[in-house]
């Protein structure tokens, strides 16, 4: 164990000892969407495919947004989703897959990736985000390389106790380190959800909310299908879920890349798809009163 994840155990351990431990290490997904997630509100479709796999369509009209949640929770997981966005003019709408934990809000921890609208011929933004312990502001964007709105594509999610990969089509675009021996946050003991949702956040989704939903367009529809989920499903608190049974290799870095690959991957997202990086905002950061994990590797 590292000597960061040991000394937080250390202080933990007395207020978890009378907590149940239990765990079990699960592998799910493909075939039918709603074996694997409830569908919580909203105008939403089931389309039901010969080969018995299952597309959920999410729709936002002027009354509501729509959404689902995933049935279980994991504290460690790898979360693969593919989504077909919201076509034509989308300026205003966020097509959102989150992880979140169910805890209170002011410690919560959350993964996002948000995409978000814009009027049609525009480019979608991929809007990253990640809180720990109640703090977030660690936004990232990026623009895709490609139209999100002509077919399905795989956007993933590599949680694990020594960093967090987002991954586009299996390319790892963004790599958020545990560094919680420095004093950073990162989510390490509260078991998370994945959530779909489309809503409307035209105040500031599209080119800062300078152009609004166009609601003759409604309703609007993002598709998603093929969910799947390897990870760890505890039971209560369970540090057992930083050891992987099983042997496979998502726990140490996932993603089925090799480091150097890893590494690549990412400095091309960062070099020719990145459009925003808190950790380079020196206007929102002035006197270089960077966040601490920006000066770390």
């Amino acid at each position: 164990m590292a000597p960061a994840r040991a000394r937080l155990l250390a202080c933990l351990l007395p207020a978890l000892t009378m907590m149940a431990a239990a765990v079990s290490w699960v592998a799910a997904g493909g075939g039918r969407m709603t074996d694997q997630v409830d569908i919580l509100w909203g105008p939403t479709q089931l389309i039901n495919g010969s080969n018995g796999d299952q597309t959920i369509g999410l729709s936002l009209d002027r009354v509501m947004g729509s959404g689902f949640r995933s049935k279980s929770s994991y504290l460690f997981a790898r979360i693969d989703i593919d989504i077909k966005l919201v076509a034509g003019n989308s300026a205003g709408t966020v097509t959102t897959v989150y992880l979140i934990s169910e805890g209170p809000w002011k410690i919560h921890d959350e993964i996002d990736l948000e995409f978000l609208g814009n009027v049609t011929g525009e480019p979608y933004t991929l809007h990253t985000n990640i809180f720990a312990n109640g703090s977030g502001g660690r936004e990232v964007q990026y623009r895709l390389w490609f139209d999100p709105t002509q077919d399905f594509h795989t956007y993933s999610i590599i949680w694990n106790s020594e960093q967090i990969l987002i991954l586009v089509d299996n390319m790892a675009i963004r790599r958020f380190r545990n560094h919680w021996d420095a004093g950073v946050p990162f989510p390490v003991y509260q078991p998370m959800r994945l959530n779909g949702v489309l809503w409307d956040a035209d105040d500031w989704a599209t080119q800062g909310g300078r152009v609004k939903t166009d609601w003759s367009q409604a309703p609007f529809t993002a598709y998603f299908r093929n969910y799947r989920a390897s990870g760890c499903e505890p039971s209560g608190v369970a540090w057992a879920c930083g050891q992987d049974p099983s042997g496979g290799d998502w726990f140490d870095g996932g993603a089925g890349l090799d480091d150097v690959r890893q590494r690549q991957q990412l400095r091309e997202a960062q070099e020719r798809y990145t459009i925003y990086d808190y950790c380079t905002d020196s206007a929102r950061f002035p006197n270089g009163g960077f966040p601490k994990e920006c000066g770390l590797p």
